[in-house]
């Protein structure tokens, strides 16, 4: 076999595992819409918190995690080209996985640190203790 022949077969083997896999693929576009939509989601929680817009409540607080939600969604679709059809739907998989995992770890830690905060014995100030003459 020549190394013509290899070659040209080598070629056809390759376009017979196509890497196209109908998921995305990534353009200029894609990225300048990502870069100013990551900027907009920043820069309205700072002009939000500088410009003292929201009470000083928890309400800022959740306004800002929501921004923080929005922009990993649109970091995950834009930059790291996450969606149902990639990998065959195992990328969106393991992200879910991940994320039912965090969730639990976070719960079950707040779980056990308010039945241990909740069913601690009560301490005695120094203060209080006087020692007997």
């Amino acid at each position: 076999m020549s190394a013509q022949h290899q070659h040209e077969a080598h070629a056809e083997h390759e376009h017979d595992h196509g890497h196209d896999d109908g998921g995305y693929h990534a353009t200029v576009r894609g990225y300048v819409i990502g870069f100013l939509l990551s900027v907009i989601l920043t820069a309205i929680p700072f002009w939000l918190v500088m410009g003292k817009v929201l009470p000083t409540s928890g309400m800022t607080g959740l306004v800002i995690m929501g921004f923080a939600a929005v922009q990993i969604v649109v970091h995950m679709v834009y930059f790291l080209h996450m969606n149902a059809k990639v990998e065959g739907g195992w990328s969106m998989l393991a992200l879910i996985f991940t994320l039912v995992m965090v969730m639990i770890l976070l719960v079950g830690s707040i779980w056990v640190m308010h039945h241990m905060n909740a069913n601690m014995m009560p301490t005695h100030s120094m203060g209080e203790a006087r020692i007997a003459p």
